[in-house]
């Protein structure tokens, strides 16, 4: 029994690691739904006047979104990576296809929370029904009052019109919500279309099988996972030797002892050691190997960024 407990653990474990990614979608979206439905309850506050609806619908649903979007792009490591890479080397040796590839990946990710956001927004309708209430055509209303306008249409969605509107203001809603529930479903399909052409696209372009594109990819977990926590201890011995130089003594704990005495540390890496380890990678091959990262091309001793008489290169970015 125990055994086959491990083995499951084991096998979860390997399936979230090559997960990565989607399980981070996924949590990017659950909270984007979360701080749409708070934002709903606390925020949302439709000013039900000729003209500040319109402006006020739209930039519930587009301010939020543009904002979620530029973080998006600030945290997917492939934008610095990419202004590394212009800063340091420039894009001399970017195709347009790899290029596209790049920037593909980068708007792709960012695009999720707004993307979410918008949907949800759209679901639930009420900045559409806010933002388009005073746009309603009175002719299109059955026995509508003729002395009633945008003005009142747009207090609609405040609910706050005289009596014998009432039924017109449910006619509006509803058909404001359906209207603005439909973009959302439509929203929903379009981007499931492109994301499924979009992964099929890239399995069958891409020069690795898919046993390699797994491999890749664990090489690359495992590798940023490494580098990290070697970089923390590494930075932390180092700054222990400097402080203790500086003090005559340093106040380690007896993990950091051991730490200290298990992994000395003589230097520092210089800066083009550095420069060579960061940027944008596309796959490469030198002599039928492959290439899987900047550092495993850095470790191999492999020169240069383009494609050489003995190296082949292949564009098909790190995702």
């Amino acid at each position: 029994m125990a055994a086959l407990i491990a083995e499951n653990f084991r096998f979860l474990s390997l399936f979230f690691k090559s997960k990565d990614v989607m399980i981070f979608n996924g949590l990017v979206a659950l909270g984007t739904v979360g701080s749409e439905e708070l934002f709903s309850v606390v925020a949302f506050n439709c000013p039900c006047s000729p003209a500040r609806n319109y402006i006020y619908g739209l930039a519930a649903i587009g301010v939020p979104a543009l904002a979620l979007f530029l973080i998006g792009v600030i945290w997917n490591n492939h934008t610095w990576n990419l202004v590394a890479e212009c800063h340091k080397r420039g894009t001399k040796n970017f195709s347009t296809a790899a290029t596209f590839l790049l920037f593909g990946s980068i708007m792709g990710r960012a695009a999720v929370a707004p993307v979410t956001w918008s949907v949800i927004s759209l679901l639930r309708g009420e900045a559409y029904i806010c933002a388009l209430s005073e746009f309603v055509r009175p002719s299109s209303l059955d026995k509508f009052p003729a002395e009633y306008g945008a003005e009142v249409l747009a207090r609609f969605p405040c609910k706050d019109v005289p009596a014998n509107l009432t039924k017109f203001r449910d006619e509006v809603t509803r058909r404001l919500r359906y209207e603005s529930q439909l973009f959302g479903w439509l929203l929903i399909g379009i981007v499931a279309v492109l994301v499924f052409l979009t992964k099929c696209l890239k399995h069958c372009c891409s020069p690795l099988s898919y046993r390699q594109g797994a491999y890749w990819a664990q090489y690359r977990s495992n590798e940023d996972k490494l580098f990290l926590r070697t970089a923390e201890v590494h930075s932390r011995i180092l700054a222990a030797k400097n402080v203790k130089q500086f003090f005559g003594f340093v106040a380690l704990d007896k993990e950091e002892k051991e730490l200290v005495q298990e992994f000395p540390v003589e230097g520092v890496q210089p800066s083009p050691q550095w420069n060579a380890i960061t940027g944008v990678y596309i796959y490469r091959e030198n002599k039928g190997f492959p290439l899987y990262s900047r550092l495993h091309k850095w470790a191999k001793g492999v020169e240069g960024n383009g494609p050489s008489p003995e190296g082949h290169e292949m564009l098909f970015l790190a995702s």
